[in-house]
């Protein structure tokens, strides 16, 4: 599965703005619902349930929220990038200023996995992370994250 399969340029966001978690988590599940055709409240609910079962901050300032639910056809991602880190219970105490949501269908256990490594091999990439802090151009973030070298480094 390649990030680009599951990442389209209309999921990728740079927000302004946002203070707190649960703000960042409702403007993700907003455009998420944009994006899949879902609703954004059930959207939501399903990323803040998980997010309640523990923080999906995995430190650097980096998170991936990620949830189930019934309705939607395949595996999705979202890209965000914030302007003001926020707080999100990371593991290394933290804010987080990039995260990549992650959606799945409730049956979608290997597929879901599958993307959450995936994304976390690109995003432990330090030459990636330097990259997305470096630009606010939706274009170049969508590049940067879907390129094949990105991918090849990560592994």
């Amino acid at each position: 599965m390649e990030l680009a399969d599951i990442l389209s340029e209309e999921s990728v966001l740079v927000c302004s703005g946002l203070k707190t978690k649960l703000e960042v988590l409702r403007t993700l599940s907003e455009r998420a619902a944009r994006v899949t055709g879902e609703r954004a409240d059930a959207i939501f609910a399903a990323v803040n349930d998980r997010e309640e079962l523990g923080s999906t901050g995995l430190g650097n300032g980096i998170a991936i929220p990620h949830g189930k639910f019934s309705g939607i056809k395949g595996v999705t991602a979202l890209f965000a990038r914030l302007d003001q880190p926020v707080e999100f219970d990371s593991v290394d105490d933290r804010p987080v200023d990039l995260l990549m949501l992650l959606l799945a269908p409730m049956g979608a256990g290997a597929d879901h996995l599958k993307a959450l490594a995936r994304v976390a091999r690109i995003l432990r990439t330090e030459s990636v992370v330097e990259q997305l802090r470096s630009t606010d151009d939706v274009a170049r973030l969508y590049a940067i994250l879907t390129q094949k070298l990105a991918i090849t480094q990560a592994a």
